[in-house]
């Protein structure tokens, strides 16, 4: 499995890097839904939110630490943000590489719509 974000992490394709440690790296959305619109991926290649296992806690744990991180050097820890992983198909996943969207800078509005 490579995708794009792998592409990314590897140095193979073009992304503004915000964050990068051992665990993950973080950067820009290319289709940002608000003015803070970043993605935080492990550099472990996981598809889904489904891999993640007891192996994974510090790593899961990782992504949630710098997403804080990075919404408050964003200006967006005070106001609010959206923290988004999106599994499968019916879940709107759309690169099977996990990862992590941090949203914020605007309302966000309801999470879902109901039906």
């Amino acid at each position: 499995m490579t995708t794009i974000f792998s592409g990314i992490i590897n140095g193979d394709a073009p992304a503004d890097i915000v964050y990068r440690d051992k665990l993950v790296t973080a950067f820009r959305d290319i289709h940002p839904v608000a003015s803070t619109h970043i993605l935080i991926v492990p550099n472990e290649e996981i598809a889904t939110a489904n891999g993640l296992t007891e192996e994974y806690e510090e790593l899961a744990g990782r992504m949630l630490v710098v997403a804080a991180q990075l919404a408050r050097e964003e200006g967006v820890a005070e106001s609010g943000y959206r923290l988004i992983i999106n599994c499968n198909p019916d879940g709107g996943q759309e690169v099977y590489h996990l990862h992590l969207h941090l949203i914020g800078g605007r309302p966000l509005g309801p999470m879902i719509l109901r039906e």
